[in-house]
């Protein structure tokens, strides 16, 4: 596994958009804001000719300008990091114009962003053994004032840390509108981990390589030209998987089939626990069914730890994960501990 040198002081921030831009309030505002506080902590910020348009269906611009943006900037030497502009729905047109051994071949370069964007974290790691962070998008980083979340993974760009913790609250309800672009994380729900197993100690461990991202994302391409999670598996089989997943438009039933799906694809062959965030349809209920049991229901005959709804996701805040890296997870009294190590 490839990993990035680390964000320095006075370093280039590339902002690229392979999903949606941010050409609409209070994307617009927020990610304005998100410049000038980086650029305040002393960082050049660039962006990419994507970055403001909307003029694509589903994504910021045509596939083949979205693509041909993310091959250009990923490997040009005129910027240390990439960071996505935000998520969307259809960044899986981009792939077939991705040019992935290019970008295997090149330095390897930290990318960020979550939801649509898994489309390209999880590739990275896949088809490119190249870590990348499933994180925060660049608006985000425009909230006053920045919720630790931002700070940890600011910290993991920069080498600082390689652990992050659950937060103990999170957002239901979200404060931020047109008119009030830069509302902070609106944080007043308790955390409440599930695990299982249940032990008489009360904590859950597990250890291996994360891999994942969005559930709606990964479902999609499994089965195409660009799964290659098989070959990943056989890389990594000494190491075993942690998959880290989280729904954003999945209710329980599309959740259950979703894990049934990738299970009866052999991804989970080298598996050695699964983290679950909080998906957006939170305490939805379908046909009997809830968000828990879509999950354990499926994975339980894995007999491996499962936590469920983790600080990961659509749900607020999210704890930035690197995708590909070996990480030992540990929760235990309601707490969430994730310490990666870059091998």
């Amino acid at each position: 596994m490839r990993y990035a040198p680390f964000l320095q002081d006075g370093g280039r921030i590339g902002f690229v958009a392979p999903s949606f831009g941010c050409n609409i309030e209070p994307y617009y505002s927020s990610f304005k804001n998100a410049q000038e506080v980086l650029e305040e902590m002393g960082y050049v910020t660039k962006c990419g000719p994507n970055a403001y348009e909307g003029c694509g269906i589903g994504i910021s611009n045509t596939p083949e300008k979205c693509a041909e943006e993310f091959n250009i900037w990923y490997s040009s030497p005129d910027t240390d990091i990439l960071i996505s502009c935000g998520g969307g729905e259809l960044m899986c047109e981009i792939l077939p114009s991705i040019d992935f051994e290019k970008l295997k071949a090149c330095p390897p370069k930290w990318f960020m962003g979550y939801s649509d964007n898994t489309n390209l974290t999880f590739l990275l790691a896949t088809l490119c053994d190249t870590a990348s962070i499933y994180g925060p998008n660049a608006a985000a980083f425009g909230m006053e004032p920045w919720h630790l979340s931002l700070k940890d993974a600011l910290a993991l760009l920069r080498g600082e840390s390689r652990s992050v913790h659950s937060y103990g609250l999170w957002e239901k309800e979200s404060l931020k509108t047109e008119e009030s672009p830069l509302e902070p994380y609106n944080v007043t729900e308790p955390l409440k981990l599930v695990c299982r197993p249940e032990t008489a100690a009360g904590e859950v461990t597990m250890q291996g390589r994360l891999l994942g991202g969005c559930l709606d994302i990964l479902i999609n391409l499994c089965g195409t030209g660009f799964d290659q999670v098989e070959a990943f598996n056989d890389r990594y089989e000494e190491d075993g998987v942690i998959w880290f997943l989280e729904a954003c438009d999945l209710n329980p039933l599309s959740i259950r089939r979703g894990l049934w799906e990738l299970s009866h694809a052999g991804w989970f062959r080298c598996a050695r626990g699964f983290l679950i965030g909080r998906p957006y349809c939170h305490g939805e209920v379908v046909l009997g069914l809830d968000q828990y049991r879509a999950v354990t229901d499926m994975l339980d005959g894995f007999g491996l730890p499962v936590i469920m709804d983790a600080d990961i996701g659509h749900l607020p805040p999210m704890m930035p994960l690197v995708c590909g890296s070996m990480a030992k997870v540990t929760a235990g009294g309601n707490k969430l501990c994730v310490e990666m190590e870059y091998r």
